[in-house]
């Protein structure tokens, strides 16, 4: 049996029933109310949670198969940390749905969960042997309670946000609707992304070059994307590609700057695009959506979420954390970017709560902050991981 082949399914199909399963959740919340026990938005949730919870198995299983195939915890690279995220967001958001039963969570949140699968479907999944580093019971325990911590925080953020879209006046440009539009431009550039990494991808397009480490010995670095930035001193091994435009210093990695920048490039033309054949902000054409959304539940549902997952992040990425760093690193604390990163989090959540309990900063305050906090998790995720060289590189 080919676990790997089979793992590679059923993402697929778990990824597929949670497109589905968002028109549905559509569908719940676009069905006007009726008097009867089992309303047309009722039934219109009750398939999307099904197909929500199928899919949630179908990943589960994906999951389970490439341990089996991996012989170790699949959490040892972008591709299969991002994936494990998204599944404990989908996983999140079935438990939330069950106590409150807000369709119009599953709306918003799955839709972000399809986009963080997506991302880590573009980077390398193949399954390589672990570095002494990683070897290590420590790597399963650390990096999964990690990510169900920033999971569960994820739902605060799609909470917040469902609450500002609905809250803030889109009528007249200010701020907040500057900011919120921002955010939601983050969200597109996910999605252009996407787009322009399978579009090369398609094209079969790869370019290679040596450089010069900052050790002065010589590797070579491939990319998947035309080389806007290049690494230190490179030299170009692919004939007829293009050099790169700009030449990055070696502590930081150019092959991940050369991605995220043409994130942002992709995304941009998309926004542009969106602008320009709607004449409406995003958060303008998403605001109907949030008509019926009971803005008081929202900033319960999103409070409780931090109030779960600040523990569990505090456990995963920051206690856990330091033990194995520890046992792999002889020191508990090393100001390595990823370490840095993680306190930075755990402050800002921490200060969410101190905020929220001490300072009564609740409804459109509190919905901020969580936003903001989510934005952090992804700089950590993106940023950090993809341009600032660390230990935790080899991720």
């Amino acid at each position: 049996m080919d676990f790997v082949l089979w793992s590679s399914n059923l993402l697929y199909v778990s990824f597929v029933l949670y497109l589905i399963a968002t028109v549905f959740f559509g569908g719940a919340i676009r069905s006007k109310e009726s008097e009867s026990k089992m309303t047309k938005g009722d039934r219109w949730g009750e398939i999307g949670i099904i197909l929500t919870s199928i899919g949630f198995i179908s990943q589960l299983g994906y999951f389970i198969l490439r341990w089996i195939a991996a012989g170790h915890a699949p959490v040892s690279n972008l591709f299969e940390f991002t994936t494990f995220f998204g599944m404990m967001l989908v996983g999140a958001f079935i438990i939330i749905y069950f106590m409150y039963r807000t369709p119009v969570i599953g709306l918003f949140a799955l839709p972000i969960a399809v986009l963080i699968i997506a991302y880590a479907s573009m980077f390398p999944r193949e399954i390589s042997p672990l570095i002494p580093a990683l070897n290590t019971h420590w790597l399963y325990i650390h990096v999964t309670t990690a990510a169900a911590g920033e999971a569960i925080l994820a739902i605060s953020f799609v909470t917040g946000l469902i609450y500002l879209i609905k809250n803030i006046d889109q009528t007249v440009k200010s701020k907040k609707t500057t900011w919120l539009e921002v955010v939601l431009f983050g969200l597109v550039t996910v999605i252009g992304f996407v787009v322009i990494t399978t579009s090369f991808s398609l094209m079969n397009y790869e370019a290679s070059f040596e450089y010069v480490t900052k050790d002065g010995a010589s590797a070579v670095e491939e990319y998947q994307l035309p080389p806007l930035v290049g690494p230190y001193e490179a030299k170009a091994l692919t004939e007829g590609g293009m050099d790169p435009l700009v030449l990055t210093p070696d502590f930081i990695s150019a092959r991940k700057l050369n991605t995220v920048i043409w994130s942002f490039l992709s995304g941009t033309i998309l926004y542009l695009i969106i602008r320009l054949v709607f004449r409406k902000r995003v958060g303008e054409l998403l605001q109907p959506l949030t008509k019926k959304v009971n803005s008081n539940l929202m900033d319960e549902v999103s409070y409780r979420s931090v109030l779960i997952g600040f523990p569990v992040f505090t456990l995963g990425a920051l206690i856990f954390a330091m033990i194995w760093a520890q046992i792999a690193w002889t020191r508990f604390w090393g100001w390595d970017p990823k370490e840095v990163w993680a306190l930075i989090t755990w402050l800002f959540y921490a200060a969410f709560l101190h905020l929220r309990l001490s300072r009564g900063w609740h409804g459109e305050k509190s919905a901020w902050l969580a936003v903001i906090g989510f934005v952090i998790i992804m700089f950590n995720l993106i940023a950090v991981n993809l341009v600032i060289a660390g230990l935790h590189s080899y991720a």
